[in-house]
């Protein structure tokens, strides 16, 4: 039986900001950028008492909290504090699946310290992060991914979590559909459309009735909600994707000003795919419009994009193919790794560009 610890930080870059400023300390802070096109990038959780969220427009949190206190991000400390973590998780295991700067996997079944019991590992973990860091972790703990993914967000912060195996099943049988791993606003809808509310109605499900409604997702939903899931924990990710983006002041609906913005991204991603020998063949254009609805459009190449004409000559015919009379707040560019597609939800994808009120689109 595999021992699985997912650790997830508490309010990552909120805690970090009132670590490093006390008078932050104990007040409903959000980092971001607080102009009129801004959006919370994390939320402290004196914030989220008020209904403050990640990802949401900043004049919206500034409606629900008026006294919230906005600071501007600080990334280079934030990636060096998850560089501080990442070395006490590996003090553990080799195995070890950063999801983003403050979540990862851990698999512990085998580990340095020979510990037999994964509970005493997520404490140690959680203890030292204190200590040296000061800041809380939350932890779930189980034999698969999903389940000390899910184990995690119970009793946060600063909570542990552990779901033994012969609870599993009765376990993810009690979850609302929303608390699945992979289940995002849309897919749940869509399930409570169908009746699936909780994980006991996915289980009442065929696999090819599954398959049928959510395409390959529903060989997840079916192992899933029977708690099996069989994903190793990746030391060692692949890269399938790499883009760029930008968000504008204002919204823009002529193409004489779009195109030196698609330049610009267009120029960031050929940088970063040779400075990393990445290879894709797929470019892939993303709107956002004004009224926050994305679209994209892709085209495949037969061979790798590893010049910046190539790259900037799609993403000006895939511009083309767009109406852009419903005016265009974000523009953004990509190119995939088609070949190392594996039907895993969890697309691994680094956006080497952005604007102050889109923080929440890179992390």
């Amino acid at each position: 039986m595999r021992k699985i610890i997912h650790i997830d930080m508490d309010a990552f870059f909120a805690s970090i900001e009132q670590r490093d400023n006390p008078d932050y300390r104990g007040k409903p802070l959000a980092v971001g950028y607080a102009g009129p096109r801004g959006v919370v990038a994390a939320a402290s959780y004196e914030a989220r008492q008020y209904g403050v969220r990640s990802a949401m427009a900043s004049k919206t949190a500034l409606r629900k909290c008026p006294h919230l206190i906005f600071v501007m991000p600080h990334f280079d400390v934030y990636k060096a504090v998850s560089g501080q973590i990442m070395e006490i998780f590996h003090e553990y295991t080799d195995l070890v699946e950063p999801l983003s700067l403050d979540e990862a996997f851990l698999d512990v079944t085998e580990n340095h310290k020979n510990i037999e019991l994964a509970t005493q590992i997520a404490r140690e973990i959680k203890q030292k992060i204190t200590e040296r860091v000061g800041l809380t972790a939350s932890a779930g703990v189980s034999f698969n991914k999903f389940l000390a993914k899910i184990a995690s967000d119970f009793n946060k912060p600063n909570g542990l979590y552990v779901v033994h195996p012969k609870d599993a099943e009765q376990f993810v049988e009690k979850l609302e559909i929303e608390k699945f791993f992979g289940v995002g606003k849309v897919t749940a809808e869509r399930m409570h459309h169908l009746g699936i509310k909780t994980g006991a109605d996915l289980k009442q499900w065929s696999e090819d009735g599954l398959v049928a409604n959510f395409g390959k997702a529903g060989h997840i939903y079916y192992l899933n909600a029977r708690a099996i899931d069989n994903r190793p924990v990746e030391w060692k990710r692949i890269r399938k994707s790499i883009s760029s983006e930008t968000t504008f002041s204002e919204d823009i609906d002529k193409p004489e000003y779009l195109l030196p913005e698609l330049d610009k991204v267009a120029d960031d991603v050929i940088k970063y795919i040779n400075k990393k020998n990445f290879r894709g063949r797929t470019v892939t254009l993303k709107i956002k419009f004004a009224d926050f609805r994305i679209i994209t459009r892709s085209k495949t190449f037969p061979t790798h994009i590893t010049d910046y004409e190539t790259l900037r000559k799609a993403g000006f015919e895939l511009l083309e193919l767009v109406d852009l009379s419903p005016k265009v707040r974000l523009i953004g560019l990509g190119v995939k790794n088609i070949e190392v597609e594996t039907g895993s939800s969890d697309d691994t994808q680094l956006l080497i560009n952005f604007d102050e009120d889109d923080f929440a689109n890179r992390f």
